[in-house]
């Protein structure tokens, strides 16, 4: 992108009143620049959960993980690139716009759904697959103590999931639920069990014992 182009946008992520569109449009842009330099990031954790609660959820920064790269991801990449927002911080930290933008490590994940994409007014935006999402914050919200922001966040987004606002493969949470990984079937068909009753739908696990 072009220098001016990325100042138009800075100013437009700047004005921006609705939280949810200001963090997706900062995403696009921050994903915008790593792509340029061959390295493709995926957007994680609270900030993925606030894309598919559509804002239900607002998360206190953006984070991203490193989905794929064709480039060694040095310190010095890292600040490079994060200077064209005239970002502040490092090396995994920054304040861009009024905002904090966090790149981490190399994405983990074990869900065998695919990563989603969103278009954004930047460029593309991956997004952690939602499956894993709701059994990961479940886990969280329960382990290795009981976490009521987790719980509410997994109230969202399971919520979001069963009024059909975001595709969602439900095999494929109970696979990771009894998975190794997570090993958290008990909890997470518990909750979406109490959040289809509250929203008077159906559950998708209706038909278990």
């Amino acid at each position: 992108m072009r220098r001016d182009q990325i100042q138009q946008a800075l100013a437009d992520i700047t004005a921006e009143s609705d939280p949810a569109l200001k963090h997706l449009k900062l995403a696009s842009l921050v994903s915008a620049l790593f792509r340029e330099r061959g390295i493709d990031l995926v957007v994680v954790g609270g900030s993925a959960i606030e894309f598919y609660t559509e804002g239900a959820y607002v998360s206190g920064d953006l984070d991203l993980c490193v989905l794929a790269t064709k480039a060694e991801l040095t310190v010095r990449l890292r600040q490079d690139i994060m200077a064209q927002l005239g970002a502040t911080g490092g090396p995994r930290s920054w304040c861009v716009a009024g905002l904090f933008a966090d790149v981490l490590a190399s994405f983990e994940h074990v869900a065998r759904t695919p990563v989603r994409t969103l278009q954004a007014p930047y460029g593309d935006v991956r997004i952690a697959p939602v499956e894993e999402l709701i059994v990961e914050r479940i886990l969280v919200s329960r382990y290795p103590q009981d976490y009521p922001p987790a719980r509410e966040c997994a109230k969202k987004l399971v919520a979001a999931a069963l009024l059909h606002e975001v595709e969602t493969d439900w095999n494929e949470v109970r696979r990771l639920a009894q998975s190794g990984a997570y090993a958290n079937w008990h909890d997470v068909k518990h909750l979406v069990d109490e959040q289809a009753k509250a929203l008077q739908v159906r559950s998708p696990y209706d038909s278990d014992e």
